[in-house]
């Protein structure tokens, strides 16, 4: 699978969006794409060896219908999602690959709305263009409401790290604790990488370490003060400071 990094680099140049267009409708010698394109068979070549390179396409020797020496010809050969999520809060971009199977093997992960599209062309190698349309038009508007919602909660994402952010903003007076805390935020059911945080901040292991402490004191106090949770203990447990101070002021009640 190719990497996020080399997927944005091949899909910046619009030539190689516009080549991978025409070959995600049918197979192209690289000829044909230089005079539907417009442009240099060589530059067409220089692109698509690139496209090759990053595995988006695959090229085959197919016989020439004149008799001649076989021709190259070019084909898509990997299936991808990229999605790119940006505001003042927000920054993702993910790479997902889409699943293997046919209608019938996808039927028990895809939404309520086709269903009767599954039905309708499991098992079927071919169908009409106009029946065809039909059914990717009504794909498309389940599609539309997906993205919908999908923008819908990408929105609420925000607002929550929005929320987030001043809360850090507002008890993490150093800026190695700030950038420990979002990394947490940023990667929540992650193991966390020490270090890489170390080397990102550029700390040793003594004061990663003490880094690590101050910021899991600083969301221990976050989590009692805006909660208003209450930590119960034995007498002889060694506290952190600010519920040592709450234990006191409860037993004084």
């Amino acid at each position: 699978m190719t990497d996020v990094d080399t997927v944005l680099t091949l899909l910046q140049n619009r030539l190689r969006r516009q080549i991978l267009e025409r070959l995600v409708r049918e197979p192209h010698y690289p000829m044909q794409l230089a005079e539907i394109l417009g442009v240099s068979q060589q530059a067409i070549v220089k692109h698509l060896k690139e496209l090759e390179r990053g595995e988006f396409v695959m090229k085959m020797k197919v016989a020439s219908e004149k008799g001649g020496p076989p021709r190259t010809i070019y084909s898509v050969q990997q299936s991808l999602s990229l999605r790119i999520d940006l505001g003042p809060d927000l920054f993702s971009c993910e790479q997902r690959s889409l699943p293997p199977g046919g209608p019938m093997r996808l039927s028990n992960r895809l939404p309520s709305g086709v269903e009767s599209v599954v039905q309708t062309i499991g098992g079927r190698k071919k169908i009409s263009v106009g029946e065809g349309i039909a059914h990717i038009q009504q794909v498309n508007e389940v599609l539309e409401k997906l993205d919908r919602e999908r923008d819908a909660l990408i929105s609420l994402h925000q607002h929550i790290r929005n929320r987030i952010s001043a809360g850090v903003d507002s008890d993490f007076d150093q800026y190695e604790e700030r950038t420990m805390v979002h990394n947490l935020i940023d990667r929540p059911v992650a193991r966390f990488d020490l270090a890489a945080m170390g080397q990102e901040l550029q700390l040793g292991r003594t004061q990663l370490n003490e880094l690590l402490e101050e910021v899991t004191k600083g969301l221990e106090r976050q989590l009692a003060q805006r909660a208003g949770h209450i930590v119960a203990s034995d007498d002889n447990r060694e506290l952190r400071y600010w519920l040592g101070n709450l234990n006191e002021r409860l037993n004084k009640r």
